[in-house]
């Protein structure tokens, strides 16, 4: 148990009542006296939580937000405001006109970055006159850790499905993988929001497990680095899309060698995440670096070919997946960072 733990008996007093003692130096700490009023709160249906009503007022973001927007301001800045109170924590979010209406190009694209983009926001009216936004998700519901796991299985899956379509030269599953890369950003859009209001709460901090809020910040660029897995995987779908041709048997069959390698890297990484393992980070750091032999074969086994087009989406391709193997690298070495002070207590 360490020190910001204690376990204490409660007591019966009264008719009606139940009591529970603090600790004095916590009090002290607190810099509260007797007499001090404290609020009481229940997080869902197995902890409690105690606090000072000035730190409950300190931490915890506003109910409300309002956005007011000119008549000819682009969707796309709308949007982009929309995310950042949805990053902020506000659990309602209206957005109303200046003046007159809202354009429908407008109320078009916010309902779409809602439905695409926000997990768990809900529209609750929508009008020429405004629209009203509520967050009903919240860390109880869906844990970071979850989240991160359902994003990464999605990225995953896209590089796999990227890799079919243009085996098959399947247009419409190169769609569907462009399409998934915005569900695999609306996990990653509810990670960033619950991890910002987790840095002002020690509350959240402890739900998720964490020892203290830097590693909020590891996380955050954890799950950077896996919407740009998606990101490529879409990359690749869009070259099929654009040139709407396969690739050689034998030159393909080596991509395909490339991308399994790439994907069991970034599994290696995320795992030594899960598991706050320093030593399986450095061998994954060591690891990626063999990206560079696959990529060797692809490109060597090019030399015969003729087209000079089918050489470029090749090379292309090539790229993409290299940068995979690049990503868990850099999440291996935010796993480093992450767990050196625990590597340093054991040798000491």
């Amino acid at each position: 148990m360490n020190e910001a733990e204690e376990t204490r008996k409660i007591q019966f007093t009264g008719k009606s009542s139940y009591i529970i003692s603090l600790p004095k130096q916590w009090i002290l700490d607190l810099g509260l006296k007797r007499g001090d009023k404290m609020r009481i709160s229940r997080q869902g249906s197995t902890a409690l939580q105690i606090y000072p009503p000035e730190f409950h007022s300190r931490v915890t973001p506003k109910e409300d937000a309002t956005m007011e927007i000119d008549a000819e301001e682009e969707p796309t800045s709308i949007i982009r405001k929309l995310i950042s109170l949805y990053f902020l924590g506000y659990k309602k979010v209206n957005i109303k006109p200046k003046m007159g209406r809202l354009k429908p190009a407008q109320r078009t694209a916010i309902k779409g970055s809602v439905r695409r983009m926000l997990m768990g926001s809900e529209i609750i009216s929508d009008s020429t006159s405004g629209i009203t936004i509520q967050v009903i998700v919240n860390l109880l519901e869906l844990s970071v850790d979850g989240a991160f796991k359902r994003m990464m299985h999605l990225a995953k899956s896209m590089l796999n499905d990227a890799l079919l379509s243009v085996k098959e030269v399947n247009l419409d599953l190169a769609k569907e993988v462009i399409n998934t890369d915005d569900e695999v950003d609306r996990f990653g859009f509810y990670i960033i929001r619950q991890l910002k209001i987790a840095i002002q709460n020690e509350h959240m901090l402890k739900e998720m497990k964490f020892d203290n809020a830097r590693i909020c910040l590891g996380y955050r660029l954890v799950v950077k680095n896996i919407e740009r897995t998606g990101d490529h995987a879409a990359f690749i779908a869009k070259d099929l899309l654009e040139f709407k041709k396969g690739i050689k048997k034998e030159v393909f069959e080596k991509i395909q060698d490339m991308n399994n390698f790439s994907i069991s890297v970034l599994d290696d990484a995320c795992l030594a995440l899960f598991k706050e393992d320093y030593v399986q980070a450095e061998k994954t750091i060591v690891r990626s670096g063999e990206i560079t032999k696959y990529e060797k074969k692809v490109l060597d086994s090019t030399r015969s070919l003729r087209d000079d087009e089918e050489i470029y989406r090749i090379r292309r391709m090539t790229e993409n997946i290299r940068r995979i193997s690049e990503y868990a690298s850099d999440i291996a070495e935010i796993v480093l960072n992450i767990n050196i002070e625990k590597v340093l207590k054991k040798t000491s």
